[in-house]
């Protein structure tokens, strides 16, 4: 009989995916996977060459559950569930990562502009019985944004922790025009798909 979880580890640094975490009611401890430093990230966020934007997040989410389960075994620590997450925002092929500088933000903000695209988010959750994930799509279209908008939201803080240069839960929900998928995936944890990993990994769900 698998035994029944009450708890995960999430490794994860985004302060969004604890707070949609706790709205479910799931209690969890933090697990720090190393993103820079002089041995640089512990999984590699780059792109492989030709790799496909649905491809690329399903990828990252897995190796990052994958390697935080290899923690976890090699630490000797009460062995739970553990989940990882990556979001990324796809526009005519093309993968917005989180820009580096004010020009980036402004660039990505301009292709998004009066347009739809696609947020991307995949949660993988690896347990002692149980390894797979969910990769879920939400079409997103922005008004036409003015570039006086642009600048005035690429000089806050907001755009340059966020895949494609905005997040929805901030003043970038002034942008959205329509969106249909999941709202809490445009944030970076769809809280139906995590439901289901989490219940298959032996968590106790409503």
């Amino acid at each position: 009989m698998k035994l029944v979880e009450k708890k995960i580890y999430l490794a994860s640094k985004s302060p969004r995916r604890r707070e949609l975490l706790r709205q479910i009611g799931v209690d969890f401890e933090l697990l720090m996977l190393r993103s820079d430093g002089p041995r640089g990230p512990d999984v590699s966020e780059e792109v492989l060459p030709g790799e496909e934007p649905m491809a690329y997040v399903g990828r990252v989410a897995q190796e990052k559950a994958d390697f935080a389960w290899d923690v976890i075994q090699k630490r000797r620590v009460f062995l739970r569930p553990v989940l990882c997450a990556d979001t990324t925002v796809t526009i005519d092929g093309e993968i917005l990562g989180k820009p580096a500088n004010v020009t980036e933000a402004v660039a990505m903000l301009h292709k998004l502009s009066g347009r739809t695209h696609q947020v991307l988010t995949s949660v993988a959750v690896h347990s002692q019985d149980f390894s797979g994930h969910i990769t879920q799509v939400s079409n997103v279209r922005f008004g036409k944004l003015s570039e006086a908008e642009i600048k005035a939201y690429c000089a806050t803080t907001e755009p340059y922790d966020k895949a494609g240069g905005y997040g929805i839960q901030g003043l970038a929900a002034l942008f959205v025009e329509h969106i249909e998928g999941s709202h809490s995936g445009i944030m970076g944890l769809p809280l139906f798909e995590t439901a289901q990993l989490l219940r298959q990994a032996g968590l106790k769900l409503p």
